[in-house]
């Protein structure tokens, strides 16, 4: 990844349009951190967040702990005011749209443009900013298994 195009930055701005959150299979990967925030956002114990919003997946040799899905691919935590816990998002969540799929190229971002209102708009977001969340996401140590233990 040459992150050349953003040298300058990139502009985003959450327009808590929900399109990023719904619609779509996918899944989001939770750590230990995200459990703890989630059961702080639901007030919910971690283990009755693990039991009734949590899931586990396989993604090639990987098991791990995703959010579930409604049967029409809404996020779990999507209600009708959008994000239930917004304040208290996942990593992954709190991440997009610098995630390395949309930041490989110039293009990658482009397309993301026609997805998602936010991208071209909001606050200039600096590289070393966006930089932190690629590293971030790289090193975050996500959960496997069900459990409380992780």
């Amino acid at each position: 990844m040459s992150d050349i195009f953003f040298a300058t930055g990139l502009r985003f701005g959450c327009r808590r349009c929900s399109r990023c959150c719904r619609h779509e299979p996918g899944y989001v990967f939770l750590t230990r951190e995200d459990l703890q925030r989630l059961a702080e956002g639901l007030r919910l114990p971690a283990g009755e967040v693990l039991a009734g919003y949590c899931r586990l997946v396989r993604v090639g040799a990987f098991r791990r702990v995703s959010l579930q899905e409604l049967p029409n691919y809404d996020c779990i935590l999507w209600g009708e005011e959008g994000c239930r816990v917004y304040e208290h998002r996942p990593l992954q969540c709190r991440s997009f749209p610098f995630w390395p799929a949309n930041l490989g190229e110039a293009g990658d971002w482009e397309r993301l443009k026609s997805a998602c209102p936010g991208v071209g708009g909001g606050r200039l977001h600096p590289a070393g900013e966006i930089r932190g969340w690629l590293e971030r996401g790289r090193s975050a140590r996500y959960l496997s298994t069900l459990s409380e233990d992780g």
